[in-house]
């Protein structure tokens, strides 16, 4: 059973930067795509940013574009997002999750492309 652990949210003020990293094990075969979701109170889940796996290519949601930069290190079968610049409105609960679906890589935004998922860490961005 493939599992996936986020650690490293936080409380930060604007301007301010964080790193979120996401452990992901249990696993047969390497996933797909690993990609980072926000949910925020009353709002549907946004895919943030997504990696896919075998060649590195990287997708990021235009809001996070330039602030946010999401790398995997594959010794450690860990991905990591890197905040920068963060604004009020990124507060969320971001999520990580596992693609085993082949179309993960033109719809790395969509949640439902995504097998297995993280129990989340918080990131609150006071102004």
């Amino acid at each position: 059973q493939v599992q996936v652990v986020e650690s490293g949210g936080g409380s930060v003020q604007a301007g301010g930067s964080l790193r979120l990293s996401c452990a992901y094990f249990g696993y047969t075969y390497s996933p797909i795509c690993m990609g980072w979701f926000r949910q925020a109170p009353g709002k549907e889940r946004e895919g943030v940013a997504a990696t896919y796996t075998s060649v590195g290519t990287t997708y990021y949601t235009d809001s996070v574009k330039g602030r946010f930069t999401i790398s995997q290190d594959n010794a450690k079968d860990t991905v990591y997002l890197q905040m920068n610049s963060l604004k009020p409105e990124d507060t969320a609960m971001y999520y990580c999750a596992a693609s085993f679906s082949p179309a993960c890589g033109s719809r790395y935004d969509a949640p439902n492309e995504y097998n297995y998922w993280g129990q989340g860490t918080q990131v609150t961005v006071s102004s």
